[in-house]
């Protein structure tokens, strides 16, 4: 962990794209709430095989004209050069210099259509078009992408990642701390020196995490799930419950060295605020 303790400390929060006129006055509210934590920067997410495209932008923009900080996801899977350069001209003239660059989910079809195959070929394409514009951010997976053959072949991926242009990443939440700080072990073997900051899922809804994760690949330990099926629909002891495991998975974390927190809001504040304020950040 001794290369992370030398990185300046980024708290950042993370949402999608809201799609409905209510998810829509939900997420400014968020938003309003979240920006008095003073976070250094919000992104926002892109849908599967670029989905989300239009709604990301008009997410980043409005994040932006509201005075903060913006950095949109970015994914290859299903695009094309030419609609990715076209892209980063768009944020470019908005005035953005931050980009999360990813691989991004496959759609439903499992069709790999588009010019780039992995996250590696779109960060170094963003840097011979843009050169050090960008700050580029890319994903890191302390319990492996859940494609990944083994872990060797995952940390490799990584490493190729970084090798492109990469400036810093963000794990995939998870709850066992031990995994990040292995993680971060394995990549200074390889000799990668950037701010890995954790990501963090506050726990507020149990079937939807049991979801998130079996996607995802996020293990949830056996004795947080129990506890949690153990309190069936009781929503208050759930998010009591997940307060407290949360609060101190990031208090271990940032007590050892993680260059910071970026929060998956799923578009609320209150949980992460919450945290926040139990950390005395």
């Amino acid at each position: 962990m001794d290369s992370q303790k030398k990185h300046s400390r980024v708290f950042s929060c993370e949402f999608f794209p809201p799609k409905t006129e209510a998810g829509k006055d939900g997420w400014r509210a968020a938003l309003d709430d979240l920006a008095r934590l003073k976070p250094k920067y919000f992104s926002c997410t892109y849908g599967a095989g670029g989905s989300t495209q239009a709604g990301t932008y008009e997410t980043i923009k409005e994040i932006r004209d509201k005075g903060h900080r913006a950095a949109p996801h970015i994914t290859c899977v299903g695009s094309t050069k030419t609609k990715i350069r076209e892209l980063l001209q768009g944020y470019i003239d908005l005035g953005i210099d931050h980009i999360v660059a990813l691989r991004g989910d496959l759609p439903e079809d499992r069709k790999q259509a588009g010019e780039f195959a992995y996250a590696n070929e779109l960060v170094a394409f963003i840097r011979r078009e843009t050169g050090r514009h960008f700050h580029i951010e890319v994903a890191a997976y302390p319990e492996f992408h859940p494609e990944a053959p083994d872990a060797k072949t995952d940390l490799v991926n990584f490493k190729r990642k970084v090798e492109a242009g990469a400036d810093s990443a963000i794990t995939q939440y998870f709850f066992n701390p031990d995994a990040y700080f292995r993680f971060i072990d394995e990549c200074e073997a390889l000799g990668l020196d950037l701010p890995i900051v954790p990501g963090i899922m506050p726990i507020t809804n149990h079937k939807q995490l049991a979801r998130f994760s079996d996607n995802c690949g996020a293990e949830i330990p056996r004795w947080i799930r129990k506890r949690l099926e153990g309190f069936g629909d009781d929503l208050a002891s759930i998010r009591a419950f997940g307060l407290d495991v949360v609060t101190a998975l990031c208090d271990r974390l940032l007590a050892e060295g993680a260059p910071g927190l970026h929060f998956y809001t799923l578009n609320r504040a209150e949980a992460t605020c919450a945290i926040w304020r139990r950390l005395g950040l």
